[in-house]
């Protein structure tokens, strides 16, 4: 690192004295061990970042760094629960001054008592992860556009929310006037699975309702149009992918056209199937649960099983509306068993 000493002919002494009794404060609890003599000096460095200036004391003959410009809090705002978010938008480019004001920050935040920091960082800024790591910042989860970064600052185990567990999945299950099933072939698919005609499926995309997601589904591999009708049943497994855990539902929809358009992306062939062979398929048959949801779905076609439909209902806790999925039993037009 360069610096150069400025003198009184490019800073005036007014404008020093000025300076020193503003910081001065900052340092008012230190008291020398020995007898010093000491003298505020200013220089500009270079290496650091453009433009930064800081207050130099001479302790016999020892220049210590006081004061930087450099030395400021990183861009934040707190969060309900104590901690603080760093904004992602306003984090300096430079991975060195990122590495000062984030020491900076982390004093400040645990002189503050805060709890957790919560440190986002875009692709475009990626450098700045090992910085980050390397001052104590954790993994946390990461999207194609970012990375998030966690740090707990209280003393004991961290009490943030861990990353979602959880991978979501739907299935359609469409029957026409014909009793028929839509069913479909994938293109990419397990050896064991080959041959095997299923209900459209697919996972959930982000914000997406399983009503809406189901019906989205269907569209996208058969051309068919839908109406949601009930979530019949769901299927909760773990260790499925990255060991996360997922959770399918199947939901019984309401077809509103006929004419099938395949994916030729992910779909080798769809069509409608009676209902009888679809059942009487050896993988059908052979597996437990893929029997057990063809049964349920077949009870709620005979009106001998109520499933699951969509209520939207608001809440005071977060003042938002969710979709509350639940059974309306109408005693005139369905005999629900609830075993």
């Amino acid at each position: 690192m360069e610096c150069s000493f400025l003198r009184s002919k490019s800073m005036p002494m007014s404008e020093i004295a000025h300076m020193e009794r503003k910081h001065s404060s900052q340092f008012s609890s230190f008291r020398p061990l020995v007898d010093v003599k000491s003298t505020p000096r200013f220089c500009s460095c270079r290496g650091i970042s453009p433009k930064a200036s800081y207050l130099l004391y001479q302790i016999n003959g020892t220049n210590s760094i006081l004061f930087s410009r450099n030395m400021r809090i990183l861009d934040a705002f707190d969060d309900e629960y104590g901690g603080v978010i760093v904004d992602s938008e306003r984090l300096p480019a430079n991975p060195n001054v990122f590495a000062s004001m984030l020491r900076f920050s982390i004093s400040h935040w645990k002189a503050k008592e805060k709890k957790g920091i919560w440190l986002k960082l875009p692709v475009e800024k990626s450098d700045l992860v090992p910085v980050a790591v390397k001052e104590g910042f954790e993994y946390h989860h990461a999207e194609r556009g970012y990375i998030m970064l966690t740090y707990w600052l209280p003393e004991g185990p961290s009490m943030l929310p861990a990353n979602a567990s959880h991978q979501v999945g739907v299935g359609g299950f469409v029957i026409n006037d014909k009793n028929e099933v839509l069913v479909v072939q994938e293109k990419y698919c397990a050896p064991a699975f080959v041959g095997l005609w299923k209900i459209p499926t697919g996972f959930l995309v982000e914000s997406e309702e399983i009503f809406t997601g189901a019906v989205r589904e269907v569209k996208e591999e058969t051309g068919i149009d839908t109406e949601f009708v009930e979530v019949v049943a769901f299927r909760h497994v773990h260790n499925v992918a990255f060991e996360k855990s997922d959770l399918f539902f199947i939901c019984m929809l309401k077809p509103l056209s006929t004419q099938i358009m395949v994916d030729d992306h992910e779909i080798q062939a769809a069509k409608w199937m009676p209902l009888v062979e679809f059942v009487e398929q050896p993988l059908i048959q052979e597996d437990c649960m893929f029997k057990k949801v063809i049964d349920i779905c077949i009870a709620r076609l005979g009106k001998h099983y109520c499933g699951l439909s969509v209520h939207q209902v608001a809440s005071r806790f977060d003042g938002k509306t969710s979709s509350l999925y639940y059974n309306v039993v109408d005693s005139q037009n369905i005999n629900c068993i609830g075993n």
